[in-house]
């Protein structure tokens, strides 16, 4: 079982050169070590994993979890430490290893072995996993050497069910996917409909991969992301009103682009938010309800949270 913290839909850090790792006693230990990183740090310069050790690679004496971290730069130990002391107490945050990353595609290995991720109609999965797409799937590949973002975690494997869910209900023939990572969710939209879906990220080396999926799984014709902080680009104000929206980044920034979406939406729109621990819910939703949101619907996987929030919440359209 392989564990990715939030941030790894965006991308680690280019060319890191530092690593931490850490073996823990529980899951529940190794999940919060590294959400804490991965909150605590600019999702440029650090990414975060939690795995469970293969049983016979475990030493029984030091836990059968593994938190491995990747920073861009050399991290200030004594913080890192601080942050695991946060979760674990002071007796574990002295076991914390510091070390250099080896000269090799470890964005890759990372990722090796994690299984194909079905979430409703759709299957991500990797090259390797080309197989495991069956007749009636939509299949998504994403190379791991590209980006994280594999689906894997619970905030995309949420949107993906979310959009399979409005995807049963109705057409949307606007899309906007803010924050748009490796590409997964505007893939995901883009094959199902077979239309254009906009795309965008503040990232630039984000928009790379994303445009590199995109090609992949032969929707480029559909999916051309664009370098914006939030819609601040011509491209994705063009294309409005949306009448679905996608957001799968953190709540600071989605409160923060709440009147921005209000502004980009059609009246009836569909819009996903995520990236959002259990914690960050009620803000969010104060955020979106002064624009006029109200939850329609929600699911909880893995500890995160995805909303899909309408004008008039769960009330039919008329």
């Amino acid at each position: 079982m392989c564990y990715m913290a939030p941030m790894l839909e965006g991308l680690p850090p280019n060319n890191a050169t530092h690593m931490m790792s850490l073996a823990c006693n529980s899951e529940q230990q190794a999940r919060a070590i590294a959400e804490l990183i991965v909150e605590m740090f600019d999702p440029a310069d650090a990414a975060a994993s939690a795995f469970e050790r293969e049983p016979n690679t475990r030493d029984w004496s030091s836990g059968e979890w593994l938190v491995e971290a990747y920073f861009g730069d050399a991290p200030d130990e004594e913080y890192v430490r601080s942050l695991v002391a946060a979760v674990t107490g002071e007796a574990l945050s002295t076991s914390v290893v510091f070390s250099l990353v080896a000269d090799k595609d470890w964005i890759a290995s990372s990722l090796e072995g994690l299984a194909p991720v079905r979430a409703g109609r759709f299957v991500v999965h990797g090259s390797h996993d080309r197989g495991a797409v069956r007749a009636n799937d939509i299949g998504i590949e994403i190379e791991a050497a590209l980006a994280f973002g594999t689906g894997h975690h619970g905030t995309t494997r949420g949107c993906l069910l979310m959009l399979d869910h409005i995807l049963k209900q109705r057409r949307p023939y606007a899309i906007l996917d803010v924050g748009s990572g490796t590409g997964v969710l505007a893939i995901a939209a883009a094959k199902a409909l077979r239309q254009k879906v906009a795309a965008g990220d503040i990232d630039p080396v984000a928009v790379e991969a994303a445009r590199g999926n995109a090609v992949l799984n032969g929707v480029a014709p559909w999916v051309f992301p664009v370098t914006a902080p939030g819609l601040e680009h011509p491209a994705l104000r063009s294309g409005g009103p949306y009448d679905l929206i996608l957001a799968n980044i953190l709540a600071r920034p989605l409160r923060a682009l709440a009147p921005s979406i209000r502004r980009a939406a059609s009246w009836d729109a569909d819009v996903v938010l995520s990236g959002l621990l259990a914690r960050d819910v009620p803000g969010v939703l104060t955020a979106y309800a002064a624009q006029g949101y109200a939850l329609a619907k929600r699911f909880d996987i893995d500890g995160w949270a995805t909303l899909l929030v309408r004008v008039g919440g769960a009330a039919p359209r008329t």
